[in-house]
């Protein structure tokens, strides 16, 4: 016969929340593990917006720091550095000026070699305009074809500014005159051109050929 005594509940413990010491079950153990701790999501411990309003500066603070970086910077420069820098601006500054300097020599340079091509073209047509001069003066360019042709040849010269140079009565230049002969001639005070044997030529500032002429000198 089963004893009495075997069918009384044993004595058991009172189990404490969150102690797993007398867990027994799979419940027993997760109603032992306790509640979980919530875990902030803003604030400045979960580093959400308030920290970060906490960090900002204004535009006017920001402004501070940035000013007392660069004065700090510049304090912490030795003399031998500031003397580094200003040599360095003075070369800059040198160079600068040596380009300028550079840009105006190839100008004047460009513009003398254009000068001196159309001098030497010129020159080798003064020639051909001796024959123009020679025969307008016998009247053979006062009409007809040749007359249209000695004007647009003189309009191409008067374009580079190609200027005739030696008059009668003049005086005597030794500049833009060659003197093939001198003539004493009476009352005469100073040298002046009597006579033009060969017309010479200027183009701008730049004699091509001195004019051939007879100079009346004091007799």
């Amino acid at each position: 016969m089963t004893d009495p005594k075997d069918n009384v509940p044993e004595d058991r413990e009172p189990q404490v929340e969150g102690d797993a010491t007398n867990a027994q079950e799979p419940e027993d153990l997760i109603e032992a593990e306790g509640p979980d701790v919530e875990i902030p999501t803003d604030g400045p411990a979960a580093g959400g917006p308030q920290a970060d309003q906490a960090s900002d500066l204004s535009p006017e603070d920001q402004a501070l720091l940035d000013d007392a970086a660069r004065g700090m910077a510049e304090d912490e420069l030795s003399q031998a550095d500031r003397d580094l820098v200003a040599d360095m601006r003075a070369d800059m500054l040198r160079a600068q000026a040596e380009l300028v300097n550079f840009r105006k020599r190839v100008e004047r340079d460009r513009e003398a070699n254009r000068d001196a091509v159309i001098a030497e073209v010129v020159r080798a047509l003064l020639p051909a305009l001796d024959d123009l001069t020679r025969a307008e003066a016998h009247g053979d360019l006062t009409e007809g074809p040749m007359q249209v042709i000695g004007q647009k040849i003189r309009g191409g010269f008067e374009k580079f500014k190609l200027v005739q140079i030696g008059e009668k009565g003049e005086l005597f230049d030794p500049n833009v005159h060659e003197a093939i002969v001198q003539l004493p001639t009476p009352g005469a005070t100073d040298q002046t051109v009597a006579d033009v044997v060969e017309p010479g030529y200027k183009l701008g500032d730049r004699v091509l050929r001195a004019a051939k002429v007879a100079v009346a000198v004091p007799a």
